[in-house]
């Protein structure tokens, strides 16, 4: 059984830091993309962040460039979002996503969240100003 824990989130002051943590179970992390999303009341989910096993690459929104690193420990098959310098706007429930890889990939994108096949429970990050 494939399953996504998300954990990490919390209540914090602007300016400080969470790390986010989603451990994968029921499958390895040969070639996958790990992503995390995030929602806020009223919004709709757009995408923070993804790694992809195969070639070790990164992507990030715009909007969290520079304060957000995203990073991977094979062993643990567990996938980290270092959130530093969080905002008030960062606040929303955050959710961690796997896709596999089987080929026929040629309309995944890493930032959007549709084609993901597997998905967390989320956990609430809030930034208070």
């Amino acid at each position: 059984e494939v399953q996504l824990v998300d954990s990490g989130g919390g209540l914090v002051q602007a300016g400080e830091s969470l790390r986010l943590s989603c451990a994968a179970s029921g499958f390895t992390f040969d070639d996958v993309a790990i992503g995390w999303f995030r929602q806020a009341p009223g919004k709709e989910r757009e995408g923070v962040s993804c790694f992809t096993s195969a070639d070790r690459s990164t992507y990030y929104a715009d909007s969290v460039k520079g304060r957000f690193t995203i990073s991977s420990d094979g062993a643990k098959n567990t996938v980290y979002l270092q959130m530093n310098s969080l905002k008030p706007e960062d606040t929303a429930v955050y959710y961690c996503a796997a896709y596999v890889f089987n080929g026929d990939d040629y309309d995944f994108r890493p930032l959007g969240p549709n084609k993901y096949h597997y998905w967390g429970q989320g956990t609430q990050v809030t930034v208070s100003s």
